[in-house]
């Protein structure tokens, strides 16, 4: 059976689409070429290695794995930090090179999501929060919910997806058509 990557599923919850260029017809993104993909990518390698000693007491953290990779039947991915709490649950924490604007990105939340069903499913234990750290705001600590129909809809996206690959399925676009203008596929899509 085929695992995804948190971005993965991003990506077909933004556009089913992708999922269709990329794995069925393996036309690659190339989305390295974009700056701030790569300084993100260098800052948090950098993170990941000033942090590796660091227990967060503000958050009550009992326990720490760091960039942890963790893969199951549906999911795969690397996780910057899985935290046991002091109450004894379990939570997912994720660098972002970003400035908290008073709001969460729902990309953000997806990833969270799909790390929380990585962690119950390896650590047994039931995940009801993450933690976003908004590295260019002097890394601020943002507490997310991860509420079970979240997690659901993780599951179905990745059965969806799995659909896609296996029956050669060319999904309908997204009803959102301003995403077409930045999307990596814009030149071979049809509209």
């Amino acid at each position: 059976m085929m695992s995804f990557y948190p971005s993965q599923i991003i990506e077909y919850l933004y556009c089913p689409r992708y999922t269709y260029f990329e794995y069925v017809l393996c036309i690659p993104q190339n989305e390295d070429k974009y700056h701030k993909v790569q300084r993100g990518r260098e800052v948090h390698d950098e993170k990941l290695e000033r942090n590796k000693a660091y227990l967060r007491k503000k958050i009550g953290v009992r326990q720490k794995w760091t960039d942890h990779y963790m893969g199951t039947s549906q999911l795969r991915g690397k996780v910057d930090e899985v935290l046991l709490l002091e109450d004894g649950s379990y939570a997912p924490l994720d660098y972002k090179f970003a400035v908290w604007k008073d709001r969460i990105f729902e990309t953000y939340k997806q990833q969270l999501y799909c790390y929380a069903l990585l962690i119950e499913e390896l650590f047994d234990a039931e995940v009801n929060k993450g933690f976003l750290v908004y590295t260019r705001s002097k890394h601020k600590v943002v507490e997310v919910t991860i509420a079970k129909n979240s997690k659901n809809e993780v599951r179905e996206s990745t059965q969806r997806m799995l659909e896609i690959i296996e029956n050669n399925k060319f999904p309908k676009a997204t009803a959102f058509k301003k995403r077409c203008l930045n999307c990596t596929y814009r030149n071979i899509c049809i509209k």
